[in-house]
């Protein structure tokens, strides 16, 4: 099911509050703040809603326009990153329903539809109330462990896991993007795109599961 906020999500802090009340003074060094903590992680996610760069950047920028133009009428009910990208995905919609690619809403809305199901066994993960790596990846693949520092160094592994999630169903793609490859918090997720915190478990479970199995293939074959 859809929905415009996750219960509990996480409001404004005190950093918000300063850079809210700097930008409405008309603050460039905030607005700067903003652009580079922000800016290119919002180009990125546009990505997965319109075909090229160079629109997803005018999307970035219009979602730039946006927040300077409403920045008066923000309230704090949620966190300033989280609003910004909440502008992003809904100006990205509209751009990529215009080219006719769009995320399939209905796939992040019931990961059931996908019809996508796990390629590892769920044991092979850490569970979800681990305290530092949630769902990560219990053991490493055959051979990374051999020489783990050189393993992820390498622009042949990094090839492999790029390649492994620009393959994923859309959905899964842009779930782990925001969690594993821009850090996002499941918090983050639920609340910039509207989907319960089931809903987006799921997601990412199954594309990091496709990922391992994947590099799994690779390793073992080298």
């Amino acid at each position: 099911m859809m929905r415009s906020a996750t219960p509990g999500a996480t409001a404004a802090t005190g950093d918000d509050q300063a850079l809210v009340a700097a930008l409405r003074q008309g603050d460039e060094a905030a607005f700067e703040t903003l652009l580079d903590r922000h800016h290119g992680a919002l180009v990125a996610l546009a990505m997965h809603y319109v075909r090229e760069r160079a629109v997803a950047e005018e999307v970035a920028q219009e979602t730039w326009l946006a927040v300077l133009k409403g920045i008066d009428r923000f309230e704090g009910r949620a966190a300033v990153k989280t609003w910004i990208f909440q502008i992003l995905v809904n100006r990205a919609k509209t751009r990529g329903v215009r080219e006719g690619r769009t995320v399939p809403l209905s796939a992040l809305a019931n990961p059931d539809l996908d019809g996508h199901e796990p390629a590892v066994a769920p044991d092979r993960f850490l569970p979800a109330d681990h305290p530092q790596w949630p769902g990560h990846w219990a053991s490493a693949p055959p051979r990374w462990d051999v020489d783990p520092e050189a393993s992820l160094l390498s622009g042949e592994l990094r090839g492999w896991i790029e390649d492994a999630i620009a393959a994923l169903p859309e959905s899964q793609r842009l779930i782990i993007t925001l969690r594993d490859v821009q850090g996002w918090t499941p918090e983050e997720v639920c609340e910039a795109l509207g989907i319960t915190d089931g809903n987006q478990r799921v997601l990412l479970h199954r594309a990091r599961a496709r990922v391992r199995n994947i590099l799994e293939r690779h390793l073992s074959a080298n």
